[in-house]
């Protein structure tokens, strides 16, 4: 059985003035970008009305040596409610119309209790292609009510992932670029080695997504399967910093695959190591 995650822009625009719906932008800069953008600077000069700023990069555990780790529950409360979001409303996140970081966001509030997450069809540029109204400066919201309750098993960490790596009890899935996968090509963040996990599969997580939504169900199986994922066995998604490892977790659930982790620390973490093993294809 498959579920869709998402909300078309028309279904937005009827719902979004109801008391129940809340939007969040989730526009976030691909790593290499950070010199030639500046994307608080794009989210003032145009978003949905009412959506605040979620942030992946200033959500992120910055106590950690490694980009885009997942907050403790009580600062990431705090920052919802700081945004005026609820946590029992319907939350409505987007990005640029890629669907590169709204996944993440979408991922991030399930895992601290939200109910009722979905993702806007589209993102942003679908939204302006609809002629939907936008809104310019940064949005002031009443306090929201948010308490976090953080799913701890929906995350896997270094150690597990090594002894998976070792063992082979789930399949790890990398969702970044082939050449990045198979170690032809330097990092996008500086100091990491090339390479992947060993024993690891690659699945692009761009090959599973077109125009902000994930193509039909039919067509991300026949991907998984393309790409040697076994979709009755225990799945890890690994990226790059955590963030497209999502898009595959987010088409897995779509298409109701169980027992799918996240590996949150990624390549930003197991490729910054030296004590660690790597494997390259070429």
């Amino acid at each position: 059985m498959t579920t869709s995650f998402f909300v078309t822009a028309d279904w937005l625009a009827e719902h979004m003035i109801e008391n129940d719906v809340q939007v969040l932008d989730a526009r976030m800069l691909p790593p290499g970008q950070e010199q030639v953008r500046d994307i608080q600077a794009e989210y003032l000069a145009g978003h949905l009305p009412d959506a605040p700023f979620f942030n992946i990069e200033a959500l992120s555990d910055h106590t950690s040596p490694y980009p885009h780790m997942l907050p403790r529950a009580e600062t990431f409360a705090v920052a919802m409610r700081e945004m005026g979001i609820n946590r029992d409303k319907h939350l409505v996140v987007y990005d640029e119309g890629n669907l590169f970081s709204a996944p993440r966001a979408w991922w991030m509030l399930r895992a601290f209790g939200v109910d009722q997450v979905s993702i806007l069809a589209g993102g942003l540029a679908g939204w302006k292609q609809a002629g939907l109204p936008l809104a310019t400066g940064a949005v002031s919201l009443a306090e929201g009510e948010f308490d976090a309750e953080y799913d701890a098993d929906l995350v896997r960490r270094v150690t597990d992932v090594l002894l998976i790596s070792h063992e082979g009890t789930a399949q790890i899935v990398d969702a970044r670029a082939a050449n990045r996968f198979n170690g032809e090509v330097d990092e996008p963040r500086p100091g990491l080695h090339r390479g992947h996990i060993p024993g690891s599969l690659n699945v692009p997580w761009n090959e599973l997504v077109a125009d902000g939504q994930l193509k039909p169900a039919t067509e991300l199986e026949a991907i998984f399967q393309r790409h040697g994922v076994d979709l009755t066995k225990p799945i890890v998604a690994s990226c790059g910093s955590g963030v497209t490892a999502v898009v595959l977790i987010l088409a897995l659930t779509t298409l109701g695959v169980a027992n799918v982790k996240l590996y949150d620390g990624s390549w930003g973490e197991w490729g910054s190591r030296d004590d660690l093993p790597i494997e390259k294809n070429v």
